[in-house]
């Protein structure tokens, strides 16, 4: 068999990554549990049609299909892999609404598939960790404030450089662009989207050509509007624009800012040219920004929602927020700026003084076991030093030497060199498992 080359866009880590990926999850799952958000795991696959409503394009989207496909199979060609959870999530509710209690609160981690091009950060085959907040016919705006403040809470307590989370409210784009006199205020919200792409002189110069060279310049004013805490009020009253959806919006961002400002100070900016492209959001809509890494664009990105959970008559309006896990964690590793204080779970080797006496090693290790400690039995009975070299190699700190003649059972910690009888022994609590760091 030849080399295997590895495939672009589909990232396999290394097992001191994915021990770090681990520790990383189960932080993030805690913080969510801690805010009364239920696990929940949908299908791979959903129909092209709902994968293709919302905004999207069928670019990004893997079909499914049988390598020996046949007439038979129609039903599976219009089935494709989902490019977020979103969509699944929408569905899922109206088809359990009859089971569920509302306000649904849910979290979701899963693979997704999205064809574009990769790059730094971006896959094809990727990992992301989502929350949502439904209701039934009506959503109250509070918790639009609430999805940062669990955000913050959970990338806070990871040892990863500062995140900021940068919002807007659609209301108050769309009320702004409507006061102007603009009757199609999400085209001008999708230009917008691009600001950072392109540069203001491009958002301004397509707006104009359409709408006149005063209109365009509100918009750039609007959208260059930023601040921490509620005085970004002010700065868009001063542009003397008025509308009731876009008092509407401000209330509402003036909301999420101040709630997040005395829980968290610094987490979150209010942003007004965050647009966010998809055609879904209605309300406040996020943005996350990585210190050292604002290059790479958001790494944790959402909004509110209106009419996605739709069919007929039952609305289920909500709020929700999607970590890039894959792509925070890709911009972390080849930055160094993420690791684990060891590559492996072992915490103890159990030496080996003799084949004859491997039962001896492996009672010892089911002890250890059964007290919580990971703990290996070398692999053969080499000498000594050679058995320690093993166990440095592999990454574990402490060595348990059996009884051997009038010798009790010792252990060493063999980053430092101490060596001390086993009786009573146990590990530091920071050793019991590798940590982030």
């Amino acid at each position: 068999m030849t080399r295997p080359t590895p495939l672009s866009g589909f990232p396999e880590w290394l097992p001191e990554q994915r021990l770090a990926e681990q520790q990383v999850l189960d932080r993030l799952r805690r913080t969510f549990e801690l805010y009364g958000f239920s696990p929940l795991e949908t299908r791979a696959v959903e129909p092209l049609d709902q994968l293709l409503r919302k905004g999207e394009t069928s670019k990004e989207v893997y079909t499914l299909r049988r390598l020996q496909a046949t007439d038979d199979d129609a039903d599976e060609l219009s089935l494709g892999l989902h490019f977020d959870l979103t969509v699944p999530f929408a569905r899922y509710v109206l088809e359990n609404a009859g089971k569920l209690q509302f306000p649904f609160r849910r979290y979701q981690i899963q693979k997704v598939w999205r064809g574009e091009r990769p790059a730094a950060g971006r896959y094809r085959e990727f990992l992301q960790a989502d929350i949502d907040i439904v209701d039934r016919d009506t959503l109250p705006s509070h918790y639009e404030a609430e999805i940062p403040l669990v955000i913050g809470d959970a990338l806070r307590a990871l040892p990863i450089p500062p995140v900021t989370i940068l919002v807007n409210n659609r209301k108050l784009c769309e009320g702004f662009y409507r006061g102007l006199g603009i009757e199609d205020p999400e085209e001008i919200l999708r230009i917008v989207d691009k600001l950072d792409k392109v540069g203001p002189s491009v958002v301004k110069d397509e707006i104009a050509q359409k709408h006149g060279e005063a209109r365009a310049d509100a918009c750039l004013a609007l959208a260059g509007i930023s601040a921490q805490d509620a005085s970004f009020v002010d700065e868009v009253r001063k542009l003397g624009v008025e509308h009731p959806l876009l008092d509407e919006g401000v209330a509402e961002l003036a909301a999420v800012v101040e709630t997040a400002r005395e829980h968290s100070p610094g987490l979150v900016r209010a942003t007004l040219k965050i647009a966010r492209g998809l055609d879904y959001y209605t309300g406040t809509v996020y943005e996350t920004e990585l210190a050292g890494f604002e290059q790479f664009g958001s790494i944790c990105s959402g909004g509110r929602y209106d009419n996605l959970a739709s069919a007929g008559k039952d609305v289920f309006p909500g709020v929700g927020i999607s970590i890039g896990v894959s792509r925070l964690l890709g911009l972390l590793f080849k930055a160094d700026a993420l690791s684990v204080s060891r590559p492996v779970p072992t915490a103890v080797l159990v030496a080996l003084w003799s084949e004859e006496e491997r039962a001896v090693s492996n009672r010892i290790a089911a002890s250890l076991r059964a007290r919580g400690i990971a703990t290996e039995v070398a692999p053969a009975p080499a000498k000594l030093g050679k058995q320690i070299r093993h166990a440095e190699r592999r990454g574990i700190p402490f060595v348990w030497f059996p009884a051997n003649g009038e010798n009790p059972d010792q252990v060493k910690d063999i980053r430092s060199g101490e060596q001390v009888d086993a009786e009573g022994w146990a590990p530091p609590a920071e050793d019991i498992a590798p940590t982030l760091r």
